[in-house]
């Protein structure tokens, strides 16, 4: 039937974001036939092999499987720093802005916030950010980084910068760390391997339910030292796992198979952007779309209601500000389910 016949029920049209993926048949298969063990004894099979790709892909001597970004990012704050000291971030950073007070509740650090544009910041914003050695300060320990940057639109930051700005932290004596849960979306979009963006941290998150489809992990990797130290905050936070190596089969078959098929997802979000630019009440920065998540504004409406709208026309997306609106493509959405979602907004904001 096609979308138009009214006896048909309303598909629907997720764009909210990429987490909302399911695993193919394809992946199940893989799931089922994974080899398992207790992975907090360090016997299950499979998590290894994830543990021992990731490090591999990255670059690093090690790696640790984690149920979620969020105890991936926050182990890693735990791993780098003791109470009292202080970490830098983007001012809209993933682990300031959405990780519930998790640095100050876990790792009882402070956390310093870096003004930036599309969650990017300049030499000259970081520079800006050192003060002198004095008893009145916490000391500055960490410095993180979010590739590519999900407030700032799934904007990437250019390998350069990062290196200009790890440099200047390396110089004082900081962490670094990178929050690279869409890392493997800004490898696709610039061409540059993962290990190169891995090579200016000491430590980095990877995530596989995003993207990549798998439904549950991320990994942190670093050195061998650092991550022995992290087993200990993983299991402090609540993240051994036993038979987990359903998921590491998962996580590999992603790897395996949906990477290069981001492409795929970028070229998705530019044509809804394209697209969306030709509506009335809604602008666009076409040029901001790098990769599989897309901002727009609705001047002069609220976005929460334009959002229930469209969900009731089968198109779901976030609001994300009060006249902002946040749409990401992923696995589950193909070309023609991004022609479709642009009929149904033209005619909610027709009042159709």
């Amino acid at each position: 039937m096609s979308a138009n016949d009214a006896s048909a029920p309303m598909s629907i049209i997720d764009l909210r974001s990429d987490t909302l993926t399911q695993p193919t048949e394809a992946m199940r298969a893989a799931m089922a036939r994974a080899e398992v063990g207790d992975d907090v004894f360090g016997e299950d099979p499979s998590i290894r092999r994830l543990e021992e790709r990731v490090a591999e892909l990255l670059g690093k001597e090690a790696a640790l499987f984690m149920p979620s970004g969020t105890m991936s990012n926050q182990v890693a704050v735990r791993t780098h720093t003791e109470p009292g000291d202080e970490v830098l971030l983007e001012s809209t950073a993933h682990i300031a802005y959405y990780e519930s007070g998790a640095p100050a509740a876990l790792s009882g650090v402070m956390c310093r916030y870096i003004p930036g544009r599309r969650g990017i910041f300049s030499m000259a914003d970081l520079a800006g950010m050192v003060r002198p050695v004095n008893a009145h300060f916490p000391p500055t320990k960490l410095l993180s980084i979010e590739n590519t940057h999900n407030r700032g639109g799934g904007s990437v930051w250019p390998l350069q910068e990062v290196r200009t700005v790890t440099a200047f932290g390396r110089d004082r004596g900081w962490r670094l760390h990178l929050d690279g849960a869409r890392l493997w979306n800004a490898c696709i979009a610039t061409g540059v391997a993962e290990r190169d963006y891995a090579a200016c941290f000491d430590s980095l998150s990877v995530c596989f339910s995003k993207g990549l489809g798998a439904p549950v992990g991320s990994a942190l990797a670093g050195s061998r030292n650092f991550i022995q130290r992290a087993h200990r905050f993983r299991k402090m936070f609540g993240g051994g796992l036993r038979q987990s190596g359903i998921l590491a089969a998962a996580a590999l078959h992603a790897l395996d198979h949906h990477r290069e098929r981001l492409r795929d997802d970028h070229d998705n979000a530019r044509r809804l952007a394209q697209g969306l630019c030709t509506l009335p009440g809604v602008e666009v920065d076409l040029a901001g779309v790098e990769t599989n998540i897309l901002m727009f504004e609705t001047p002069g409406a609220p976005a929460e209601g334009l959002v229930h709208r469209l969900a009731e026309a089968g198109v779901r997306m976030l609001a994300v500000g009060p006249e902002r609106i946040r749409a990401v493509t992923h696995l589950h959405i193909a070309s023609q389910d991004i022609e479709e979602a642009l009929r149904r907004i033209r005619l909610v904001l027709n009042g159709g």
